[in-house]
């Protein structure tokens, strides 16, 4: 009982760890580059901040940039904010509340999204006696497509996961067989045990040597 509710208690624990560094942890990640004709399209752009007990302001400029013209698109300045641009109506903040990810939604996807993509953050950081600051710039170059490429990543992974699962198959049929006939040998050996112990004649049996003088 004791084993039981150590391991039910080092669980809970386990899983409250890991529930706090899912939510504190902050992961930088490259955006993809290819988008599907007519389909939404995220542009990822996500600047960490080392330090989350540290107040900063944030400020976010989205541009894009064609023939060496650089466009701006969208902006982040108290608030999410579509600027006048051949995108604008299909532009959508993806950003999160603590404004690490700081990403970018486009919909409906047409040819002339192709090009490059340019996501600027600035942070102003706020301490006792004096207030640094950090520009990050991120570039994505974006490819329209007609259909999605096939990613060999997902196609490996659904072949590992249908041998595993038919593995898994095999294993339980022979783990069901091995059941099955260790089962039967027992029952076997009940039924002989019971067969001898009947077969063995009884000091009070009336059929016996007493009964018979």
């Amino acid at each position: 009982m004791r084993t039981l509710t150590a391991a039910l208690v080092l669980s809970v624990s386990l899983l409250t760890l890991s529930v706090r560094l899912s939510v504190s942890v902050c992961v930088d990640g490259d955006s993809d580059t290819e988008a599907v004709l007519g389909n939404p399209m995220k542009l990822t752009c996500i600047s960490c901040m080392k330090r989350e007990d540290i107040k900063a302001e944030t400020h976010v400029f989205w541009s894009y940039i064609q023939d060496g013209e650089e466009i701006p698109i969208f902006e982040y300045d108290n608030g999410p904010r579509e600027l006048e641009s051949p995108l604008k109506g299909r532009l959508q903040w993806r950003g999160s509340k603590d404004l690490q990810d700081l990403s970018l939604g486009i919909t409906n996807i047409t040819r002339n999204d192709s090009g490059t993509y340019q996501c600027v953050v600035f942070r102003l950081f706020e301490f006792d006696s004096f207030t640094p600051s950090v520009t990050i710039t991120r570039i994505i170059k974006l490819e329209v497509k007609d259909k999605a490429s096939l990613d060999p990543t997902a196609l490996y992974s659904e072949i590992m996961m249908y041998v595993l699962l038919v593995f898994l198959t095999l294993w339980l049929l022979v783990e069901m067989v091995y059941c099955y006939r260790k089962i039967s040998k027992s029952d076997e050996m009940v039924q002989d045990a019971v067969t001898d112990y009947l077969a063995v004649p009884s000091d009070k049996d009336p059929s016996g040597p007493a009964a018979s003088e």
